[in-house]
C-alpha cells in the first residue's frame, strides 16, 4: 500500500468517525425535541422534567388545582363577597316596621302668675305629658321592601359566582400559558443544544478538510439563532410567571418576583381523532345552560327586584297612618289625662307619579338588561364550545398526523446527511420544519387546554373544582 493510499484511508476513517459521532448525537436531540404532552404519540423528552429543573433552580412548582384554589379567593372575589354582605345587611334594614317615637314634654307654664308652690313634678302648675307615636305602614310596603332587598341580595350572590368564574378562567389561562412557555423553553433549549452539537461537528469536519468553511459559518449562524430563541423563550416564561402571580400571588403566598413552574401532568388528554364530532366533554344543550349561568341568574334577580320596587312605588299611593297617645298630668285639673290622635297625609295634587315613573323606567331597564344578558350568554357559550371544538381538532391533527410526519422527515434527513446523501441546506430545512412543528404543537395543546378549561368552568365546574362544599 502506497503512502497516498494510506493517507486517503486514514482521512476516510476520520470522516466516518465524525459522521458516526454526529448520528449518535442527533438521535438524542430529536428525542429531546419532543413536547411533554400526555398523548401516546408524543414520547417523553430525554432532558430533565420541567418541574425537576425548576426545583433545582429554586422555583416553586404549582399544580392546576393549587392555582384554581387560590383564584377562588382572589381580591376581586373578596370584593364581590363584601358587596354581598352589604346586600344581605340591606335585608335586615328593610324587614322591620317603623320605630315608635317616644316624647316627653312640659307645657302650659304660666309665667305671668307663676308656677305655684310645691314640688316640681307633683304640685307646680305645669302640664306634663308622655307621648308615644307609631306609623302604621299600609299597602304591604314592608313585605315589598324586604322582597326587593332579598332579590338584590340574590343578585349579589350570583355576582360572587360570576366574578369567581371569571377569576378561575383567568387563572386557568395564565397557568396554561406558563406551562406552554415552560415547554417552549425546554424545546428551544433542546434545539439550541442540537444546533451547537452540529456546529461543533462542522468545526471538526472543517479541520479534517471534509467540509467547506461556508457550511461551517451556516451551522454557527443556526447555533446563534437557536441561542437567541432560547433567550426569547426564557423571557416569555418569566412574563408568564408574572402574569400568573398577578392573579393568585397573594392567596398562594407568592411574591412579585416569584419563580414558578407548572406541572406537565396537568395537560388535558387530547381527543383521539380530528373528526367533526364533539368530544364528550363538549357536548351540552346550550338552551338549558343559559339559564344556569351566574350572570343570567344575577340579571334575573335584578329584574325581579325592580318589579318589587315598582310594586313598592305603587303602594305609596296608600298613605301610612301615624297613631299616637299621650298621658298628661295637670295639677289643679287632673292627674290623669289621656290624649289619642291619628295623622294621615292628604294626597292632594300629587300621587307619587315621580316615584312610580322612575320605578317603571328602572323595571324596563332591568328587563332589557336581562334579555341582553341572555343573548350574550348564549353567544358566549357558543363561542366557548366552538373554540374548544376547533382546538381539539387542531391538537388531534398535530398529535396523530403532523408531528409524527415531521419527526419522520427529520430523522430521515439526519440519516441521509450522515450517509452523505443529503446536503447541509436540506438538513437545516428539515430541522427548522421540525422545530416550527414542535412549537406549533405546544401552542395547539395550550389553546386546547385553555379552551376546554374555560368551557368546563362555565358548564361543568365540578370537573375541575370538585363538588361545591
Amino acid at each position: 500500500m502506497s503512502i497516498r493510499q494510506s493517507l486517503v484511508l486514514r482521512r476516510c476513517g476520520v470522516v466516518w468517525a465524525l459522521v458516526a459521532l454526529a448520528w449518535a448525537g442527533a438521535a438524542p436531540a430529536q428525542e429531546r425535541a419532543a413536547p411533554a404532552m400526555p398523548a401516546p404519540a408524543m414520547p417523553a423528552p430525554a432532558l430533565a422534567e420541567p418541574a425537576a429543573m425548576a426545583q433545582a433552580a429554586g422555583a416553586r412548582a404549582l399544580t392546576l388545582a393549587q392555582v384554581l384554589a387560590a383564584a377562588r379567593d382572589s381580591s376581586a372575589v373578596l370584593q364581590a363577597r363584601a358587596a354581598l354582605s352589604a346586600a344581605q345587611a340591606d335585608i335586615k334594614s328593610a324587614d322591620h316596621a317603623p320605630l315608635p317615637v317616644f316624647t316627653g314634654k312640659s307645657s302650659s307654664m304660666d309665667l305671668q302668675h307663676g308656677l305655684g308652690g310645691g314640688s316640681l313634678l307633683g304640685q307646680k302648675r305645669i302640664d306634663k305629658s308622655l307621648e308615644l307615636d307609631w306609623t302604621w305602614e299600609r299597602g304591604n310596603k314592608r313585605a315589598l321592601r324586604t322582597e326587593a332587598a332579598q332579590r338584590s341580595a340574590d343578585a349579589a350572590q350570583s355576582d360572587v359566582h360570576e366574578v369567581q368564574t371569571q377569576q378561575l378562567q383567568a387563572a386557568l389561562g395564565a397557568y396554561f400559558e406558563l406551562l406552554a412557555a415552560q415547554e417552549r423553553l425546554r424545546e428551544t433549549q433542546a434545539i439550541e443544544h442540537s444546533a451547537q452539537e452540529l456546529a461543533r461537528l462542522a468545526e471538526r469536519r472543517l479541520q479534517a478538510g471534509d467540509l467547506a468553511a461556508q457550511d461551517v459559518q451556516r451551522t454557527r449562524i443556526e447555533a446563534e439563532r437557536a441561542h437567541t430563541d432560547t433567550q426569547a423563550a426564557t423571557l416569555a416564561h418569566e412574563q408568564a410567571a408574572v402574569a400568573l402571580v398577578q392573579i393568585i400571588g397573594r392567596n398562594a403566598g407568592l411574591g412579585a418576583g416569584a419563580a414558578l413552574s407548572a406541572s406537565a401532568s396537568d395537560w388535558p388528554a387530547a381527543p383521539a381523532t380530528a373528526d367533526t364530532a364533539l368530544p364528550p366533554a363538549l357536548r351540552a344543550d346550550l338552551d338549558a345552560l343559559v339559564e344556569e349561568r351566574s350572570d343570567v341568574r344575577a340579571a334575573l334577580a335584578r329584574a325581579r327586584a325592580a318589579q318589587s320596587a315598582l310594586a313598592l312605588a305603587n303602594a305609596q299611593r296608600k298613605s301610612d297612618w301615624t297613631l299616637g297617645a299621650s298621658y298628661d298630668h295637670w295639677p289643679g285639673t287632673s292627674n290623669r289625662l289621656v290624649e289619642l290622635r291619628i295623622q294621615m297625609p292628604l294626597q292632594w295634587g300629587y300621587h307619587y307619579e315621580g316615584e312610580i315613573g322612575r320605578a317603571q323606567a328602572m323595571e324596563e331597564q332591568a328587563q332589557e338588561l336581562l334579555d341582553d344578558t341572555r343573548r350574550q350568554a348564549r353567544l358566549d357559550l357558543q363561542n366557548l364550545q366552538q373554540t374548544a371544538l376547533r382546538a381539539a381538532q387542531r391538537v388531534a391533527s398535530f398529535e396523530r398526523g403532523i408531528l409524527p410526519r415531521a419527526r419522520e422527515v427529520a430523522q430521515s434527513a439526519e440519516f441521509a446527511y450522515a450517509k452523505g446523501a443529503l446536503s447541509l441546506t436540506d438538513l437545516l430545512d428539515a430541522r427548522r420544519t421540525l422545530r416550527a412543528t414542535l412549537l406549533d404543537a405546544v401552542t395547539a395543546h395550550a389553546d386546547y387546554a385553555k379552551a376546554l378549561g374555560a368551557w368546563q368552568l362555565r358548564v361543568q365546574p365540578q370537573a375541575l373544582l370538585g363538588p361545591r362544599p
